[in-house]
């Protein structure tokens, strides 16, 4: 998620109707960048590789849509954008964002609609247009994971729960912050947020390179629930490296890093 800042029978809750998915705007209200009474962490991580498979073939999202009660798409032929759009947020929905793993028919069908929007990007330069990047955005999927060992330990299993992904993106100032929310169950003064903040700079028409800046938790309490795990906190949710915007329109950004990673991001209100 961030500048730098995953299918089976599809089930009865998944079919789509015959109305197209509603774009959900959404309040950019929290706290992004941290007042300095708050705890800071200034430490650098680096991020722990995380081997991806290979996406299927653009196929795997024709055959899905097929079985979404869809019109097959001849060959040669190409689907409306705003109807793969329907098809990608249909797919994501129900998943939590991917974060504790997904099926992987579910990723292959999300792969898929992810392929074929990047075949018919709107804006193919990307950095030549940051403009339309610039702003708030809430993340709908990725397929970073925490999962396992790393899950008990963070408490991410009854005890913690994880809320909205946010990223702010000043395109002026060259900065971006990665808002994570926490909820902690039976205990609403430890609700709060990791705040990653980071820079970046064009390298290409589609790629700008991320440096982690800092990071803060908020309020002190959580942080002192993360604090002997905070590495690994880091060394999933640290955007360092590149990032290549590979889709971007008015409501809709996906991009892809160096670690193999796919963002999903849907336009907030500011």
């Amino acid at each position: 998620m961030e500048v730098r800042i995953a299918l089976s029978s599809i089930p009865t809750s998944h079919l789509l109707t015959s109305a197209p998915r509603p774009m959900k705007v959404e309040k950019c209200s929290h706290r992004f960048f941290p007042s300095e009474n708050h705890l800071e962490t200034k430490i650098r991580f680096g991020w722990s590789s995380i081997l991806m498979r290979h996406a299927e073939p653009l196929m795997v999202a024709k055959e899905n849509a097929e079985l979404l009660g869809d019109e097959v798409t001849t060959a040669g032929e190409t689907e409306p954008v705003e109807q793969v759009k329907k098809h990608l947020y249909q797919a994501v929905s129900g998943v939590n964002r991917g974060i504790f793993g997904v099926t992987s028919d579910k990723k292959s069908e999300i792969e898929g609609f992810v392929k074929l929007l990047e075949s018919q990007n709107p804006t193919p330069d990307p950095t030549t247009s940051l403009d339309k990047v610039d702003g708030c955005w809430k993340l709908l999927f990725s397929t970073i994971t925490i999962l396992g060992a790393k899950r008990t330990k963070l408490g991410l299993r009854d005890f913690i729960s994880l809320g909205d992904f946010f990223q702010s993106i000043d395109v002026a100032k060259g900065k971006a912050a990665n808002v994570i929310r926490f909820n902690v169950r039976g205990l609403n003064m430890l609700n709060g947020q990791l705040t990653i903040q980071a820079s970046f700079k064009i390298v290409s028409k589609s790629r700008v390179n991320i440096s982690y800046d800092n990071s803060t938790i908020t309020p002190d309490q959580l942080m002192n629930l993360f604090r002997k795990n905070y590495d690994i906190l880091l060394s999933i949710f640290n955007p360092e490296g590149w990032l290549d915007i590979t889709y971007v329109d008015e409501s809709l950004r996906i991009g892809r890093d160096d670690k193999g990673n796919i963002f999903i991001l849907e336009r907030s209100e500011d």
